[in-house]
């Protein structure tokens, strides 16, 4: 899925959680600024960080704005011939794409209650072959329309200009494990924009609801 079916003004923001070597920080400014606003997000969120982060998980797993969905186990490309994505290694068969998958899966149904609903690997790579291992698994695989901070590496100004210009049905990527970028200056500054021009926010699983 890489945009939203059957929609009139909403926009999905979607923050991803890489960990490990992706890094395992906390961007507090911009959870608490979706908080203050009101403004419903889906966090993609890997196993490795949720291990760095237990007490911000589960305050995050608890709050209704936010719905959890699975970023992988180790935060691979998932292909089925090991293809890399950015410098990052994919998966190499079948079965390192079920690992991918099924290993945070499984944490992430017993934290929260219940499997998850979606998944994006790292990189938001995914071959067919492994895309179809995700839809086996009982998964949505989620990729992006926007690439809002550039993989988290954008200034607060670009990702200002990159989120404002989203259109309705737009599913934005940006980052939530780097608080030392540009990612909640600048979702900080274009939601409001978007706000004005009549968009509205919703999680995944809200615009799937109502298709």
């Amino acid at each position: 899925m890489q945009s939203l079916p059957r929609t009139t003004r909403d926009i999905a923001l979607t923050f991803d959680a890489c960990g490990g070597p992706g890094g395992s920080g906390y961007d507090r400014a911009l959870i608490d600024f979706l908080r203050a606003r009101h403004i419903p997000a889906t966090l993609f969120i890997n196993s490795r960080w949720i291990d760095a982060n237990p007490a911000v998980f589960h305050r995050l797993a608890g709050d209704p704005l936010f719905e959890i969905a699975n970023h992988g186990t180790r935060h691979r490309p998932l292909s089925v011939t090991g293809r890399s994505a950015y410098g990052i290694p994919g998966t190499k068969g079948a079965g390192e794409v079920y690992d991918e998958i099924a290993g945070n899966q499984a944490k992430l149904a017993r934290l929260l209650g219940a499997p998850p609903r979606f998944f994006r690997s790292g990189t938001a790579y995914c071959d067919d072959i492994a895309a179809r291992i995700v839809t086996d698994l009982g998964e949505c695989f989620v990729s992006f329309s926007v690439n809002g901070d550039g993989g988290a590496t954008f200034t607060a100004e670009q990702v200002h200009t990159t989120v404002a210009s989203a259109r309705a049905g737009s599913i934005v990527l940006c980052h939530m494990n780097h608080p030392e970028g540009g990612t909640a200056g600048g979702i900080a500054s274009a939601v409001p924009r978007l706000l004005a021009r009549g968009h509205r926010f919703v999680r995944l699983s809200d615009a799937l609801h109502r298709t």
